[in-house]
């Protein structure tokens, strides 16, 4: 028995224990600040004042978390503005208080002092037809009020992104592989077809598989995933993210 067990044990430290020990230890040598109260929450400069980008735009932008967490994982949110808006409209979730919080920070802000990227945008015809969509699905969130933030397996900040982008498909984006808790889908065997194509299966958030146009093939494991992506070429690696061809 234990003999069978050893080719599965041993794909297991490749694919998964592998990529995040070298990510903790990375990590590891990265400055960065001890406590929340000596990050840097401020602008990054990533994205263009409001008022000069005359289209509508929805970005998904992501950062590194703090303390220890970000060496595995990020902590992703929405910004978008519809055609002639002077400002930016921020929406993510957070794990004090009251979980869903609108404009709390700046629509580009570092997160934990972390710089952040763009995961994807659509703007223009698109981008106009999808925030009446994202708006509807923020204002049904379940998991948006105080005491609902859950950090393994969620439902947290990347459970909340993932889910508006399963319920607006038209964006066509898919968070990156080290947003853990992007596959919670509620406690229990749980699976949902989304109006892209993707189908998603989870059981308690803890295991999971994934499979469609937009996330390619993912496997999921206490909210780390290992898969592969054919529509942009690369490869996902638990703690490290996507290698290949960016998702945007």
């Amino acid at each position: 028995m234990l003999r069978r067990l050893r080719l599965p044990m041993l794909i297991f430290l490749l694919v998964f224990a592998t990529p995040l020990l070298a990510a903790t230890a990375w990590w590891a040598v990265v400055d960065r600040p001890n406590t929340w109260r000596a990050a840097d929450w401020g602008p990054s400069g990533l994205l263009p004042a409001a008022a000069t980008v005359p289209e509508a735009t929805v970005h998904v932008l992501a950062a590194r978390t703090g303390g220890w967490k970000g060496a595995v994982s990020v902590h992703s949110w929405l910004v978008w503005k519809r055609a002639g808006d002077a400002r930016w409209t921020r929406h993510d979730v957070v794990g004090w208080g009251r979980a869903l919080r609108r404009d709390a920070y700046p629509p580009d802000g570092r997160w934990y002092s972390n710089d952040p990227w763009i995961v994807g945008t659509v703007s223009g015809a698109a981008a106009e037809a999808a925030i009446p969509k994202l708006e509807a699905a923020v204002a049904a969130y379940p998991h948006g009020g105080t005491g609902d933030y859950r950090l393994l397996p969620g439902p947290n900040s990347n459970t909340f992104v993932a889910t508006m982008l399963r319920e607006v498909p038209e964006l066509g984006v898919a968070l990156p592989p080290i947003a853990v808790g992007k596959d919670w889908l509620g406690d229990g065997l749980r699976w949902t077809r989304d109006a892209g194509g993707d189908v998603h299966l989870s059981a308690w958030g803890v295991v999971g598989l994934s499979a469609g146009p937009r996330t390619g093939l993912e496997v999921q494991f206490l909210g780390q995933t290992v898969g592969v992506d054919l529509r942009r070429p690369a490869v996902k690696l638990p703690g490290v993210g996507r290698v290949g061809v960016p998702s945007g």
